[in-house]
């Protein structure tokens, strides 16, 4: 996990956000959300604007408490969480058949924690995707540490326009990613565009399920939640995400929820009932002492005014992820592999 500190946490607080306009960053961010009487329209046609704020202002919060890979895991019984992060990102690896010298594409990349454990379990070379500057510039760092920079490395673009050429890339994949796009059909055309013809597209979407009831006020409660928290647009369900890939012209290979046969739940680390040293700053207590420990930052001027309002609204949405998961109504990994035809 991440050997981020406090002070780390402090400094990293606003990405990129001029340190004074961090507060008014967090305003226009809450603005945009259903939570807050925002509308999914805005949300969508702003989603660039509305997105980086949000990475700008998350991003300290989930590496400080996820450590390099932002994402849920299936889980076995006595696997941490850490082997967990990577046993899934190996599962993709496997699923997308990637060798030696292939030239992989990672849509949404993060700070490129799963990109650098692919590239180094597969041996291929690895581009992540990125429209944050902040997560760049901290990815690059990272890569240079983890000695992976001749095969790692990041390209800052909006997955709904990627400066690539048609047929570029060996495989692509996408963790928890493109739920951030405005529009899943031109998001996936996109990818099937860079996508060389006979290879593979694999993918961990965020969906709510059908056991979700849009009439359902506690269920609706629990989305906004979601999309606020995570700076999503709108949650899309599994069926409407296959759909989307089907429609933007790829073969759908298998498909499953993961979560369903997931040994230990993968909200398990939010868990308020739950308690874990190896991953104490996920808990309930964990990001107790966090928000505590931010709002004295704050009072002190070494963190950014602001930042105990995103703390608060990284706490709501980890509630509704428990609720979502509990519940039944939400997945983080709605997996589905799909190809390219050899011949359109």
């Amino acid at each position: 996990m991440s050997k981020a500190g406090a002070l780390d946490l402090a400094s990293g607080l606003g990405g990129k956000i001029n340190k004074a306009e961090v507060k008014s960053a967090v305003d226009e961010y809450e603005k945009y959300h259903g939570y807050y009487g925002g509308k999914e329209e805005a949300r969508k046609s702003n989603y660039t604007d509305m997105v980086n704020k949000y990475y700008d202002l998350a991003t300290s919060f989930y590496e400080y408490g996820w450590g390099e890979s932002f994402h849920f895991a299936h889980r076995w019984n006595g696997e941490s969480l850490r082997e967990s992060i990577k046993r899934h990102e190996h599962f993709l690896a496997l699923q997308l058949g990637l060798k030696p010298g292939m030239k992989v594409l990672d849509v949404g990349c993060g700070i490129g924690g799963p990109l650098r454990e692919i590239a180094r379990f597969s041996s291929t070379s690895v581009i992540g995707l990125n429209n944050n500057e902040y997560q760049i510039t901290r990815g690059k760092e990272l890569n240079r540490l983890a000695g992976v920079s001749g095969t790692c490395d990041f390209v800052k673009a909006d997955f709904m326009k990627m400066p690539f050429g048609d047929n570029t890339f060996d495989a692509v994949y996408a963790i928890e990613a493109t739920c951030h796009a405005p529009d899943p059909v031109g998001c996936y055309k996109e990818i099937y565009r860079v996508l060389k013809p006979g290879q593979c597209f694999a993918v961990y979407e965020w969906c709510i399920t059908d056991h979700y009831d849009p009439n359902n006020a506690t269920h609706k409660m629990i989305k906004d939640e979601i999309e606020l928290g995570n700076g999503l647009p709108d949650i899309r369900s599994t069926r409407q995400c296959l759909q989307a890939v089907k429609d933007a012209g790829f073969e759908v290979v298998w498909d499953k929820d993961l979560a369903e046969d997931s040994p230990l739940p993968w909200y398990l680390p939010l868990d308020p009932s739950r308690f874990s040293l190896s991953s104490f700053r996920l808990t309930s207590v964990g990001r107790m002492v966090t928000r505590t420990m931010v709002k004295a930052l704050e009072y002190v001027g070494l963190a950014p005014q602001g930042s105990e309002r995103v703390s608060n609204f990284l706490e709501k949405a980890a509630e509704g992820l428990v609720e979502g998961g509990k519940k039944e109504i939400f997945t983080p990994m709605y997996f589905f592999l799909v190809r390219k035809p050899l011949t359109e």
